[in-house]
């Protein structure tokens, strides 16, 4: 993943598309690195061009890292999404498509990533393709990767429309309703409205 957070230039759309994937993906994925987060309070909250729909999102994302310390963030973090056993919010596909764990969606998306071939790396990554990161990180390959037989629109569309505008939605709502959720309520803002944004650009191209 890139270390550059989005908006801090006007970069062009499809390199801020694959960096919105990829730091979304890292915000989701750990506890998060108090490098990120330092870099993150101090990013510019206006985007290039003024009135953007993800400019509102964006700011208060910066804004609610600027009011708490990592301390209180990483609490969040293992508060909503660790523990022993059941977490208070899952970030699995299969939960919100089957009600299950490692179901019948997670079988599909392996099938899909296989025909894409990509593929989970077990030394780096314990947690299954169907983690939120996981499969935004693929969404960022797609974007931005170099083979242009993989990496292009058509499977950007097939991909978001069966791995990602399925269930992103339902776990933003999870996440907005959770009493405890601050920081990553707001996050989920940023993914709910970064995903109608792209959900439009897609449809624009049926």
């Amino acid at each position: 993943m890139s270390d550059d957070l989005p908006l801090t230039s006007a970069l062009d759309e499809e390199t801020a598309r694959a960096e919105l994937y990829g730091l979304i993906a890292e915000l989701f994925y750990l506890p998060l690195r108090p490098e990120l987060l330092a870099q993150l309070r101090l990013a510019p909250t206006q985007a290039p061009e003024a009135g953007g729909y993800l400019e509102e999102p964006w700011q208060q994302l910066v804004g609610m890292a600027r009011d708490m310390d990592d301390a209180s963030i990483e609490r969040e973090y293992h508060t909503l999404f660790g523990g022993v056993g059941k977490p208070e919010v899952f970030l699995y596909a299969s939960h919100y498509l089957s009600g299950f764990l490692n179901e019948k969606p997670l079988a599909q998306l392996r099938q899909d990533l296989a025909q894409l071939g990509l593929g989970r790396d077990d030394a780096t990554m314990s947690d299954t393709e169907d983690h939120l990161a996981f499969v935004l990180e693929v969404m960022r390959f797609l974007v931005a990767g170099e083979d242009a037989s993989v990496s292009n629109l058509t499977q950007q569309s097939r991909f978001f429309a069966a791995h990602v505008q399925t269930w992103v939605p339902a776990l933003c709502d999870a996440l907005a309703a959770h009493p405890q959720a601050r920081f990553y309520a707001v996050l989920s803002s940023l993914l709910r409205a970064f995903i109608s944004v792209e959900s439009q650009g897609f449809d624009l191209m049926a």
